[in-house]
């Protein structure tokens, strides 16, 4: 699984992010803070959910000023009420100024993601089932929102089309169907150094038997299947390859696909259907 919170990869984002938003400078508080002003101010908690993003706040402010103190009260994955002060950050006020919005940001859609995730995980407790999260993401910001869904309790799935061999209907329309699908993603792995696992979609029994039938996958990835559909899906797979359901699946069906058997349940609505937390950072 690629590590999308390796150092490098986070340093990136980070310099993307405050490039878009800073680009020449920021000319407000350029113009209205003495240079050499120094302040702290306070993140404060607005509304309740679960926290989440605060270890990237870190690096956002280390990033902007490596002499900003931040002292941390409340962790990731904590669940936060209004009121609560989650950190004080000291030092430069032009660079908390410039540090601000990314890091509300950042935080504030975190938080969101992972109190829905976590509500969700709430739901499937007791089932074999593991949530997982998808690539129905913001552009750019899929590193945030998969992390967020992490500290929420759910599996990150592949992180994008380059790390695992996932053959949805698309695919086996486009290659003439799932014994062509397959065979050319067999043949195209066995020439790469390091084989890819493969994944493939089905979207009724009859190509559910043919997947069986051809067999070399690691995950059946079971497509609008109903829960009644899923668990007799799951009886004739019998334990020879992982499963996963999907499609439609909200909090109110939730606990009955959870019940079937399957082994992960992907929920695209964890990073589009969520609520953003209410956060602020006011000067102390």
């Amino acid at each position: 699984m690629f590590n999308y919170l390796e150092p490098s990869y986070l340093h990136a984002f980070i310099q993307s992010a405050l490039a878009e938003d800073i680009g020449s400078g920021d000319h407000t508080s350029l113009s209205t803070v003495p240079k050499d002003a120094k302040g702290a101010a306070q993140l404060l908690v607005k509304d309740r959910g679960v926290l989440a993003g605060v270890e990237l706040s870190l690096l956002i402010f280390k990033e902007v000023d490596p002499t900003l103190q931040v002292d941390v009260f409340i962790h990731d994955g904590t669940w936060i009420e209004p009121g609560q002060i989650v950190l004080e950050v000291a030092g430069s006020s032009q660079s908390i100024l410039r540090a601000e919005r990314l890091v509300l940001n950042c935080m504030q859609r975190m938080s969101g993601i992972a109190t829905y995730t976590r509500s969700l995980v709430n739901i499937l407790e007791g089932t074999p089932a593991k949530l997982l999260d998808t690539r129905k993401t913001t552009p750019n910001f899929r590193l945030a929102e998969k992390w967020a869904c992490k500290i929420g309790g759910a599996v990150n799935h592949r992180y994008g089309l380059f790390d695992m061999i996932l053959i949805k209907d698309n695919h086996i329309d486009f290659a003439g169907g799932i014994q062509n699908a397959l065979e050319k993603a067999f043949a195209y792995n066995a020439g790469r150094k390091e084989p890819l696992e493969v994944m493939i979609e089905v979207r009724n029994e009859t190509e559910l038997d043919e997947v069986l039938a051809i067999g070399g996958v690691k995950r059946i990835m079971l497509d609008n299947f109903n829960p009644e559909r899923l668990r007799a899906a799951i009886r004739k797979i019998d334990g020879r390859f992982t499963t996963e359901a999907s499609g439609g699946i909200n909090e109110k069906t939730l606990r009955a696909f959870g019940e079937t058997g399957v082994d992960y349940i992907s929920v695209g609505a964890l990073t589009h259907q969520m609520k953003s937390l209410d956060l602020s950072l006011k000067a102390k």
